[in-house]
């Protein structure tokens, strides 16, 4: 066998791994959160912190793996390496462990200890930087010294993933809803990391000629939202956003703004807010981009009982709360950063008693 044969023989190993490792799984839940039933709306949570690596980044993590192999970026001794603001770095440390791979995640220093523990628990190590905007040139670096594989998830999300179906999450979504009495939901929020979750589903929505409507819900201060709004995808903000896991200084590579129907910019912290109440509605601990999503969702719910609109809603449950125990559900951290989410609890809770929206 010479060296390119062996080369070979080790990536059909690795991708028998990975796609074993799926064959495993089960699929995630999708839950009804019971909503009054006089609006004529049902909600479903779709919960992906039941993932092996505890959020809707498992999915990701395994399809750039089998994107990079199946493209001869990943070979038996290569480093992997990745710009990440937390939970795709944890998942993909876990698919570095599965194959016996070296695993680098660059993140901004507020990156919460709980993310930064699990990433080690896997196997991996974390290089920190100062602001978000640093990490794309930080990975790049490393992965150049290490002659390693920058995984760049920020650039290849809308394409590892097949948006016509192949168990994505739209296909799980379409099919685990196919029995309730809104088969094809009006709705699916999601928020935008990457852009590639959104990516996935709008596309899988028009391929398949559902009538069903993307919202994006997006932290104030992220590129997304004016780049969609302005048709101006070279906005930059040049700032951190508050919320792990989504909003981003400038807008990514993967984010595709045609096939989304409406963006809501979400305040930071009406996020925490709707994550605090969710917890108290449905008895699930979430994270704070599940918060923004669900902000977005109470603002179409009210538009839909404004106007006698029957039907559904989809969303996501990004992570479990437990993640964030030293900061988002920490009321000393969210005072320090000057994040007060009484008067957003309180405009959720006059929607509940009314039906209408006066955030």
């Amino acid at each position: 066998m010479n060296n390119q044969q062996e080369a070979w023989a080790w990536t059909h190993q690795a991708m028998q791994k990975v796609q074993a490792e799926n064959n495993r799984s089960a699929d995630t839940h999708l839950y009804k959160v019971e909503l009054p039933a006089h609006w004529g709306v049902d909600l479903y949570i779709k919960d992906e912190s039941c993932h092996r690596t505890g959020s809707l980044k498992h999915r990701l993590a395994r399809s750039l793996f089998l994107f990079a192999l199946v493209n001869g970026w990943i070979h038996e001794g290569t480093t992997v390496v990745e710009a990440s603001s937390g939970s795709t770095a944890v998942s993909e440390a876990y698919f570095a462990q599965l194959l016996g791979l070296d695993f680098v995640a660059v993140m901004t220093r507020s990156t919460s200890p709980e993310k930064v523990a699990l990433i080690e628990s896997f196997g991996g190590r974390c290089h920190f930087v100062d602001a978000a905007d640093e990490v794309y040139s930080a990975a790049a670096a490393i992965a150049a010294e290490t002659n390693g594989h920058y995984m760049d998830q920020f650039t290849y999300a809308e394409r590892a993933t097949d948006w016509r179906g192949n168990n994505n999450i739209a296909e799980s979504i379409f099919s685990q809803i196919s029995h309730e009495r809104f088969p094809e939901p009006a709705w699916v929020v999601v928020g935008a990391g990457t852009g590639g979750t959104s990516a996935t589903i709008g596309r899988y929505i028009r391929y398949h000629g559902h009538s069903t409507q993307l919202a994006v819900a997006d932290p104030e201060g992220s590129a997304f939202y004016p780049a969609w709004k302005n048709s101006d995808m070279s906005v930059v903000t040049g700032r951190s956003s508050r919320i792990e896991g989504i909003g981003r200084p400038r807008v990514e590579p993967s984010f595709v703004p045609g096939v989304i129907d409406t963006m809501i910019e979400i305040p930071d912290a009406a996020s925490v807010a709707a994550m605090i109440h969710f917890r108290e509605l449905a008895g699930m601990s979430a994270g704070p981009s599940t918060g923004t999503n669900l902000w977005g969702v109470w603002q179409l719910v009210a538009a839909m009982v404004a106007t006698g609109e029957r039907g559904s809603i989809v969303t996501l449950m990004c992570d479990g709360g437990e993640r964030y125990a030293g900061s988002y559900n920490n009321p000393v951290w969210l005072a320090e950063k000057g994040l007060d989410p009484a008067p957003h609890l309180a405009t959720i809770a006059d929607f509940f008693a009314t039906g209408r929206w006066d955030g």
